[in-house]
């Protein structure tokens, strides 16, 4: 049984592993403030051209988000999404523990457009509701679409000019970057959003992620919210030497773009079936249509979600590679995909 559930059933990069080891007895400081996360954030503004930017590395996407978001806003401010995004359905209340509300935009391709904000500042506009604050994006989305940089900046000039925050939720950010239609720099998402973070579970990390506030004055006391909830690693090094590798020669992105290209070789023999899609995705999720009786031929040699029932006759199932996916299981599947078919 081989698994498309998901991007992080593997554990880490031999590079990440073999640094682990190589560097394991060298005597370093703690909670972050060892020689290899200070020398991982310094590439990190490098590559993002901000020298000002302020850098946070803690364990997981959950984490990350409910971090920013509690030191961002105050009790009676609230967080805008879009109903698929990942604070709104898959993390079992966290932002909300926090005491601060989501606000759902109902969407169908996981993207969030200027437009749909506005109608939600009409609803939310009197002290007899929370305010609206913060508008949380993914990219890519939970639906494996990208941002474009017109999308992109036309958000984050609608937010600039309403008084909100805007927030990427980067779990995916180097697949967005490696899909073959996007035309983000990754320079681009420090100047075009306030705050994000750079996914490493999900890319070749065996956990962690970077947090980066774009500006110093957004991540004034974050460092004291990360130790007062219990993000702070003592052993702050695991991290560090992790983005260190992923990002000095730029493994990151290959990495991603593996993903992204395995994924493709589905999608393109689903569409070769005539089969269509619940999204049109570009990164390394792969969401087709397809008979039930075919799902459940697949799902005895392969794990993977049925995300979406469509009607009696047919589902959407989602299908995820990773930077360590077997490229000759994947054509087994496509092989699979094409003979078991309709």
């Amino acid at each position: 049984m081989y698994s498309f559930k998901n991007d992080y059933s593997e554990g880490a990069h031999p590079a990440i592993l073999n640094k682990l080891i190589e560097t394991n007895l060298v005597q370093q400081a703690g909670y972050g403030e060892d020689e290899y996360s200070t020398e991982a954030k310094n590439i990190l503004k490098q590559k993002l051209n901000n020298p000002d930017a302020k850098i946070y590395f803690v364990s997981g996407g959950t984490q990350t988000n409910f971090l920013v978001i509690a030191a961002l806003l105050r009790p009676h401010e609230a967080v805008i999404s879009a109903d698929t995004g990942h604070i709104f359905t898959n993390e079992a209340g966290a932002i909300e523990s926090s005491g601060h509300k989501i606000i759902p935009i109902p969407v169908k391709n996981g993207k969030i457009k200027p437009e749909d904000i506005a109608c939600i500042l009409k609803v939310y506009n009197s002290l007899n509701t929370v305010k609206p604050k913060l508008v949380y994006i993914s990219n890519a989305t939970e639906l494996g679409t990208i941002y474009s940089k017109s999308e992109l900046s036309a958000l984050f000039e609608f937010c600039k000019s309403n008084n909100l925050y805007l927030f990427m939720d980067g779990a995916r950010l180097g697949n967005a970057l490696t899909a073959h239609d996007n035309d983000l720099r990754f320079s681009d998402i420090s100047t075009l959003t306030d705050v994000f973070y750079i996914g490493g579970t999900k890319n070749g990390a065996l956990l962690g992620e970077a947090v980066v506030f774009n500006t110093s004055e957004l991540a004034t006391d974050f460092d004291y919210i990360v130790k007062q909830k219990g993000a702070l690693l003592s052993k702050g090094r695991i991290l560090g030497i992790q983005f260190l590798e992923l990002f000095k020669d730029d493994l990151y992105f290959s990495l991603a773009k593996k993903a992204n290209d395995l994924v493709a070789k589905i999608i393109n023999a689903a569409k070769e079936k005539g089969y269509s899609f619940l999204a049109e995705t570009s990164t390394n999720q792969a969401f087709p249509i397809l008979p039930n009786t075919l799902i459940e031929k697949l799902s005895q040699q392969y794990s993977f979600y049925v995300w979406e029932k469509i009607d009696k006759d047919f589902s959407a199932v989602r299908l995820i590679t990773s930077w360590a996916t077997d490229e000759n299981m994947v054509d087994e599947f496509v092989g699979d995909l094409k003979e078991l078919g309709v």
